[in-house]
């Protein structure tokens, strides 16, 4: 998905690697609580993150290496430069994401769980690890980022900072496609230049107006039924760090149909509507919380922290 950010000796490094195999679970880093976090500002620029299930853009691609080597990431690990790990300015940390080098069409496996890169021409920032896999060189490139939920064996190989398998080739009928949607957003060279202006940090656009992105959806994509109430949460006014992440939706009027079956609340977050249950003090009433989103059909939601 990406192409050129590293040079590794002026080879094309990488292709196709080991299977993955059984781990053991202490040497794994975290997949929960999941972290999306408050919008912030950078340089006047407003990023929201989002748990956005279908995220697909195209864009550019750094990377990052021996520098930022042994300091946590920002989901609180430790950055391992040959990880296959990258930095994203909105998605939730962690998660997935294939990688597709707009020049070649390889497209690899990634793990997202770090916030960046904070200069804004850029769509994502790839590990020294991610890169050479992708067989990068030197300078950023025209990559295409797509979330995925990858088997669990696939994630346990990412978390221990090993890579997984390159996918299929990415045909070059689509290639095509993806890179005239490319040709829209200026290049780094040319904002440096100041010849353009960086296209702002956002969700990616609705194919249609009123088109819902429904994060997380009931079994037959609409909001669930109403089931048995869930743990009940702090009294108004009263915070904690935990919550469960239930979907976020384009239009209010699902929003708030799913928060009411669900006990939830319903906030803004950038362009859509999130609903979320909580907060709780402890994790433990986050996770019973959860179950019971699970038990409603929302079976992709989750527990986050927010810092």
């Amino acid at each position: 998905m990406l192409a050129g950010c590293g040079s590794f000796d002026g080879k094309r490094e990488g292709g196709r690697v080991a299977g993955p195999a059984p781990l053991a679970a202490d040497t794994l880093a975290p997949d929960t609580p999941v972290k999306i976090g408050a919008p912030y500002v950078v340089d006047g620029v407003t990023h929201t993150p989002a748990d956005i299930a279908d995220y697909d853009e195209v864009g550019y691609a750094g990377w990052y290496g021996d520098e930022l080597a042994g300091k946590p990431t920002a989901n609180g690990e430790l950055f391992n430069p040959d990880a296959i790990s990258a930095a994203h300015k909105t998605l939730p940390l962690p998660s997935y994401v294939e990688v597709t080098a707009l020049d070649t069409g390889r497209t690899i496996l990634v793990r997202v769980n770090d916030r960046g890169p904070m200069a804004n021409d850029r769509l994502i920032d790839l590990s020294r690890g991610a890169a050479k896999q992708l067989g990068l060189e030197p300078g950023v490139a025209g990559v295409r980022v797509r979330r995925t939920s990858p088997p669990a064996a696939e994630r346990a190989q990412l978390r221990a900072g090993k890579a997984v398998p390159e996918r299929l080739p990415t045909p070059g009928a689509l290639l095509a496609i993806l890179r005239s949607k490319l040709t829209g957003k200026p290049s780094p060279a040319a904002i440096a230049a100041g010849v353009a202006q960086p296209a702002p940090s956002a969700a990616p656009p609705r194919t249609k107006p009123g088109d819902d992105r429904f994060i997380v959806e009931g079994p037959g994509g609409e909001a669930a039924p109403t089931a048995s109430a869930p743990p009940k949460p702090l009294p108004a006014g009263v915070t904690g760090p935990y919550a469960v992440q239930v979907a976020a939706f384009s239009t209010e009027a699902r929003a708030n149909a799913t928060a009411k079956s669900v006990g939830g609340s319903v906030s803004k977050a950038g362009n859509l509507w999130r609903v979320r249950m909580g907060p709780f003090a402890g994790e433990a009433e986050a996770k019973a919380a959860l179950g019971k989103a699970h038990a409603k059909g929302f079976r992709d939601a989750v527990v986050v922290r927010d810092r």
